[in-house]
């Protein structure tokens, strides 16, 4: 790996050792960076499957004058150890996030923005935390495009592929790092985004680095650690009082708009504190690589408790995000609409 935005990234950080507290996988080397000035509000970036904390660079930058900016590279991704047969989990993954926050940032609380496989890290995470079980605790929980309830999901034939140990060591002989980050370039960016680009060069680096297709296999396994749970987590969400807001990229053709609306309209609509749900023209599943601009404006508008709940745009320029609802006690019964 020479150069670029990977290259750029990983100068800027640095590695830490864990393991989980019962010593039931050995310690893994973890990366993570941080920007900002550490006195500021902490916001952590929490990555998903199958990239890494590299996905934050642009909003990284764009959050680094008002918060503490961290983000990490859990196990199996990115510039961390990628083990065969570590025994990658949900529930170890959100160990190390609070492992994080708590330990290495020797915080309380943050901001929590998650993506993707991250979306289940957090949600874990919150939960744990509203339960008592955790050093740290959730200031608000955002969620953005990762496929929260996987019945409404469309998984691409890859992932199906990547899941299946029958049909995986085939899949292996052929992929490459530089398959797999031009075929997600072209799939989940918008516009679409071919080999040459900077952020789908800095996927196949990071895809390469500890020869990361080979634990993909094992790494994807969370998507049958979430169908588990993911009700039982989203219904636990929905009573808990930690502000939560659903950012989405429209254009996402895995983890659909009408993923995110049935999480809000089943679980979190009625849920206790101030909950948000918007959605973002113009941006695919990988939100902040194509709209870095406006999820960080989407982030100010939530974050503001002071800021205007009425549905609608939220700024009068073209394509700017769209509040879609905020929670309420009860949705009004029609006779009460035409009293």
């Amino acid at each position: 790996m020479t150069g670029g935005r990977a290259q750029a990234w990983r100068d800027r950080g640095s590695h830490f050792s864990w393991s989980p507290a019962d010593e039931s996988a050995p310690a893994v080397d973890i990366f993570h960076i941080e920007g900002g000035d550490p006195s500021n509000p902490t916001v952590v970036l929490v990555h998903g499957f199958p990239t890494c904390s590299v996905d934050w660079f642009d909003l990284g930058v764009l959050l680094s004058d008002r918060f503490h900016v961290c983000a990490i590279d859990f196990p199996g991704y990115g510039f961390s150890s990628k083990p065969a047969g570590w025994g990658y989990s949900l529930v170890r993954d959100a160990e190390l996030l609070d492992h994080y926050l708590a330990v290495v940032l020797g915080k309380e609380s943050a901001v929590v923005v998650a993506h993707d496989r991250g979306t289940s890290v957090s949600l874990l995470h919150t939960i744990n935390a509203a339960a008592g079980q955790t050093k740290t605790s959730v200031d608000h929980l955002i969620l953005t495009n990762g496929n929260i309830y996987l019945p409404l999901s469309n998984l691409t034939d890859f992932q199906r592929l990547a899941l299946d140990p029958a049909t995986w060591p085939t899949v292996m002989e052929v992929m490459t790092p530089a398959m797999l980050a031009a075929g997600m370039g072209m799939l989940t960016f918008t516009p679409p985004r071919g080999a040459g680009d900077p952020e789908v060069a800095a996927l196949e680096a990071t895809f390469a680095h500890n020869d990361g297709v080979s634990v993909l296999n094992e790494t994807i396994q969370y998507l049958v650690e979430r169908a588990e749970n993911e009700t039982e987590w989203l219904e636990l969400l929905g009573k808990l009082d930690t502000p939560t807001s659903i950012i989405w990229g429209m254009n996402d053709p895995v983890a659909p708009p009408r993923v995110a609306l049935h999480a809000w309209d089943d679980f979190l609509m009625f849920k206790p504190g101030q909950n948000r749900v918007y959605l973002v023209p113009d941006a695919n599943h990988y939100i902040q690589n194509d709209r870095p601009d406006a999820l960080a404006a989407v982030m100010a508008h939530t974050l503001d408790p002071g800021s205007d709940a009425a549905p609608g745009p939220i700024a009068p320029e073209k394509g700017a995000p769209v509040l879609i609802d905020s929670s309420r006690e009860r949705m009004p019964k029609g006779t009460d609409v035409l009293s």
